[in-house]
């Protein structure tokens, strides 16, 4: 094998390393966004789909199953809340697995 060649393999082999990183580094965690919720959203809204919050609060299921709590507004929502819903300063990794839990509620 050339000099050229190994290094051609080289390049591809970080190249496919980098992108792995990158992606498991920013996919969302389900089961912590559940853990997340239970700990600082079950105060006002039922987390788990089976219960049923009042108007104020929707339930984490009603807002997976409707069509208008789309990925974006679901993340606009929670780093910038809307009164009466309290100011988390939640980082993009917690925001990105919050919103992954209420979408896994999808039916």
């Amino acid at each position: 094998m050339t000099q050229k060649a190994v290094n051609r393999h080289i390049v591809a082999v970080c190249a496919a390393l980098a992108m792995t990183i990158a992606g498991s580094a920013g996919a969302a965690d389900i089961r912590q966004g559940k853990s997340t919720a239970e700990r600082w959203c079950a105060a006002c809204h039922f987390i788990d789909g089976r219960q049923e919050a009042s108007d104020a609060a929707p339930t984490f299921a009603q807002m997976a199953n409707d069509p208008a709590f789309t990925e974006a507004r679901l993340r606009n929502w929670l780093t910038d809340p809307h009164p009466p819903m309290p100011k988390l300063d939640l980082n993009r990794y917690t925001i990105n697995d919050i919103v992954a839990y209420i979408q896994s509620l999808k039916r």
